[in-house]
């Protein structure tokens, strides 16, 4: 059978290697992976799916082939421009809504905003809301700009091209960013490290350098909260940057129970 050839293959560059032929089969057919193991049996291989195939065995992650990738409630388009949206980054997402319930924001900044995944995760989570979403790459806010047109969020949320210091505004309640937190000797796998942009990976010799800045400019509303992610191991060093700047903090784990991020909020 196609998918167990593939599959076989497959382990050799993957941890999941059914998921990966399946999704792109799927993609190959032009048919959604759930679609494609009800009437498998119905379907045609079509001649592309080989080379799919050989794309993942150079190690491509699968987002960047197939060109989308889910996060919380929506679909983002992606491609190298921008970092792949994880699970993980969904903890973000978490802890705004336990923070704010239904109610939600007025408005959100997303600070590194990549694909838009944070920002329009938010948005699609409180219609009401309106948000900013800032990237020093030109390239990542085209993606971006055109995930918010093609989920009908574009006069909600304005995509520029910008920096950190974004974050000294002020006026938004909810500020989301997953900065850049990998230190430049630390190992990454081969799909991340060969396919993925260095300039969203990276943060100095110990990975903090972006948090040095974000805690120096950061400001907040009263009643606003903003939520850092973090590698596993930076909760404690992340946490004390942001209180020498007179801010409580609190820790969030992800769902493998890993510290994943690190919420903010004014001292009262």
């Amino acid at each position: 059978m196609v998918l167990a050839e593939a599959t076989r293959r497959l382990a050799s560059v993957s941890d999941s290697p059914r998921l990966d032929a399946e999704l792109l089969l799927a993609h190959a057919i032009g048919i959604s992976r759930e679609t494609l193991l009800l009437r498998l049996r119905d379907q045609t291989v079509p001649a592309e799916f080989e080379s799919l195939v050989a794309r993942r065995l150079t190690h491509e992650p699968v987002a960047y082939i197939v060109g989308h990738r889910d996060f919380w409630t929506i679909e983002l388009a992606v491609g190298p421009d921008v970092l792949i949206p994880r699970p993980d980054s969904e903890t973000l997402i978490e802890a705004a809504v336990r923070h704010f319930g239904n109610k939600g924001p007025r408005a959100v900044l997303d600070l590194g905003t990549g694909s838009g995944a944070l920002l329009l995760a938010a948005l699609d989570e409180w219609p009401n809301a309106t948000g900013v979403g800032i990237d020093a790459s030109a390239a990542a806010v085209a993606v971006a700009r055109a995930n918010a047109d093609r989920l009908g969020m574009s006069g909600r949320a304005e995509i520029r091209q910008g920096g950190w210091k974004e974050a000294s505004v002020g006026r938004f309640d909810l500020v989301l960013c997953n900065p850049p937190y990998i230190g430049e000797d630390e190992p990454l796998p081969i799909d991340v490290v060969r396919f993925e942009p260095a300039s969203a990976l990276f943060a100095g010799k110990d990975g903090l350098d972006d948090y040095r800045t974000l805690a120096s400019l950061l400001r907040l509303p009263p009643d606003g909260i903003a939520c850092f992610e973090i590698g596993s191991s930076q909760a404690a060093a992340v946490s004390a940057l942001f209180r020498e700047r007179y801010f409580r903090t609190t820790i969030k784990r992800d769902l493998a129970g890993r510290d994943r991020c690190v919420i903010v909020v004014p001292e009262t």
